[in-house]
């Protein structure tokens, strides 16, 4: 009885010895996949802040370009209002003075 008893606890530790080495092998794979997928995690933000970054830029782009076709459609009309009202000016000093 005594060497049953024996060899079942000699057959125990060594299970348990595998089981360690199994929960270990886990563990370190485990915390590789924690890393990986913190990296993946970090790159995640970096795209999604470059993107909407490049999506800000881009706005501000449009919107600097529209202001200033705005600007020039306003500075032409400006100009056109002043020679007409050159013209007019000059017609008007003509017509008076015939």
């Amino acid at each position: 009885m005594k060497e049953q008893l024996e060899k079942r606890l000699v057959q125990l530790k060594a299970e348990f010895a595998s089981g360690q080495k199994v929960m270990a092998d886990l563990e370190a794979k485990q915390a590789n996949l924690r890393d990986t997928l913190l990296r993946i995690s970090g790159a995640i933000q970096i795209l999604e802040e470059l993107t909407s970054a490049t999506s800000q830029d881009e706005y501000q782009n449009n919107k600097y370009v529209q202001e200033e076709a705005n600007f020039e459609y306003q500075f032409k009309e400006e100009i056109q209002q002043n020679v007409n009202e050159s013209q007019t000016v000059r017609a008007t000093k003509e017509h008076k003075s015939h």
